[in-house]
């Protein structure tokens, strides 16, 4: 067997796997470290005047968002490669709800400009007064929450198809396959109570995101320091092969 052939699924799964854990540094900086910081709940203008106080720290979260929606990129065509031998229509249906996904949070982060255009004295603002200023901006944060909501809506069904792929592989640990499976079932039960029930969603969140952040986090480090089996990878691709050659 070519060598070159034989290393090419390891060098992609380091690849994504760094990737990966990149993108899972920046969610929790973004979310954790900067709104979990900045956003008061239920108080807008606690939340204005902190913004207001760390505008530097609240424009470096959206960037970081940005970063991770480019850096999503990759790893989705990464992920595709890795997972086409098993089926590639279901990997390439994956592959579009994922970017589906990314393209939804990329231009969700508008909202989180508005807070910052609002409250830094742009013109033509001078007929509001500062609490409604400060409400407008809590509102644009409360409609940036349902558009991450929303936009993991799509990766959640993207996560059950890739939970499917990896359990059965053969190449990857079944576990990460139920992880991952699990991962999107946790997002869609997010995203679905946050537009159906709030209150549930409240009650729910975070904690019904912690078996995603364990499933991903688990499979982005298993990709990294162990990737794939190259046995099995070198058996699942060729009878991928030999299916799609004419007889």
């Amino acid at each position: 067997m070519n060598s070159t052939f034989e290393q090419a699924p390891q060098r992609l799964a380091r690849i994504g796997g760094v990737l990966y854990l990149a993108i899972i540094v920046l969610g929790l900086f973004g979310e954790a470290f900067v709104r979990g910081t900045l956003v008061v709940s239920g108080d807008a203008s606690a939340t204005a005047n902190a913004i207001a106080a760390g505008e530097s720290l609240w424009r470096a979260g959206i960037a970081g968002d940005l970063l991770m929606q480019v850096l999503d990129l990759p790893v989705i065509v990464v992920l595709y490669l890795l997972l086409r031998p098993v089926s590639e229509s279901l990997a390439l249906l994956a592959t579009f709800l994922n970017l589906i996904q990314t393209a939804v949070l990329a231009a969700n982060k508008l909202n989180l400009l508005t807070p910052v255009l609002l409250l830094g004295n742009a013109s033509g603002l001078d007929a509001f007064a500062p609490e409604q200023l400060h409400a407008l901006s809590y509102l644009a944060i409360e409609a940036h929450g349902y558009g991450f909501g929303t936009g993991l809506i799509f990766f959640g069904f993207a996560c059950l198809f890739r939970g499917y792929l990896i359990f059965k592989s053969g190449y990857f640990p079944r576990v990460f396959g139920l992880l991952m499976a699990l991962a999107g079932l946790c997002y869609l039960v997010n995203s679905f109570a946050l537009l159906l029930a709030p209150a549930l969603a409240s009650a729910l969140f975070p904690f019904v995101l912690l078996p995603a952040f364990v499933g991903e986090l688990g499979f982005a480090l298993w990709l990294v320091f162990k990737g794939v089996d190259i046995e099995q990878w070198t058996r699942c691709s060729t009878a991928a092969i030999q299916v799609k050659s004419p007889a």
